[in-house]
């Protein structure tokens, strides 16, 4: 359920995009020290997205150096690394950890349990030192849990309760901005979850998972109506991000708002109609 908040790289400037990805690696290499090869497994886009918002609102001291990793082993890259980095990366690990234990519980995925105990210890320090956002990650994936038991087909629900996780991550300090961030953290949330419900419907559809399109994939309308949702979720979440005090990495920022947010979303739908799926 993660990925979908990215850039357009085709629309950035080199130095934007540059800029980005020392954020990127920022994260990649603070799971790497934080929580090992297994925490860099957790890495995301949409949690970096998260650090270089919180960063250009707080504009807190950001160390810059010059790393080389596995990936790239054959030049050193730029790496910035703040409070938020140590945030995000605590933040995407527990995230990652309850989500592990939700589709073992749901799907009963092997893969999925033995991710959970590896993680297991690590997390178990991140849940003491955030409490509330510990507790409010396993409220709502119960939550979500139950609707797919249910087999709800109530596109608000099952999306609300992601939307409660992620502007829980949104919100680092009770301030004067707390309530935009958490309306930008939910109806991102939201667009997550029916992204990712989109992206995966014609696959659940041959295995019988659950998913809140099911009933209308392959209807008429779908795509239009679709469409019209996501572009309903992230009008809320941008018009939340405008009333933010930001003067740092706008560009990129509404880059990845405006634009990189539904470069998968235009990557799905032609894929389908290649395949002469849509309707």
């Amino acid at each position: 359920m993660f990925g979908y908040i990215n850039v357009n790289k085709p629309e950035m400037k080199l130095k934007e995009l540059d800029l980005y990805q020392s954020y990127y690696c920022g994260l990649c290499k603070t799971l790497k020290s934080q929580f090992g090869r297994k925490g860099q497994l957790t890495l995301s886009y949409d949690m970096t997205f998260v650090i270089l918002l919180l960063t250009s609102l707080y504009e807190p001291e950001t160390e810059v150096s010059s790393q080389g990793c596995m990936a790239h082993p054959l030049r050193k890259h730029p790496t910035r690394i703040n409070q938020f980095t140590r945030y995000g990366a605590d933040m995407n690990l527990l995230l990652s950890y309850y989500k592990c234990l939700d589709d073992w519980e749901d799907e009963r995925k092997v893969t999925k349990k033995v991710i959970a105990s590896f993680l297991k210890k690590k997390c178990r320090r991140i849940a003491e030192a955030y409490p509330k956002k510990a507790s409010v990650f396993r409220k709502n994936l119960e939550q979500i849990h139950q609707c797919e038991k249910g087999n709800s087909r109530n596109l608000d629900e099952a999306s609300g309760y992601f939307g409660r996780i992620m502007e829980e991550i949104f919100v680092w300090r009770k301030d004067e901005w707390e309530a935009d961030l958490r309306r930008m953290g939910f109806f991102m949330g939201k667009f997550i979850y029916l992204m990712d419900a989109y992206e995966d419907v014609e696959k659940d559809c041959s295995t019988g998972n659950y998913n809140p399109f099911l009933e209308e994939f392959q209807t008429e309308g779908f795509e239009k109506k679709i469409e019209m949702v996501l572009s309903m979720m992230m009008a809320e979440c941008s018009r939340a991000f405008e009333r933010l005090p930001i003067v740092e990495n706008t560009e990129i920022l509404r880059n990845i708002l405006y634009s990189g947010v539904w470069c998968r979303y235009e990557y799905v739908k032609k894929n389908r109609e290649r395949k002469g799926t849509d309707v």
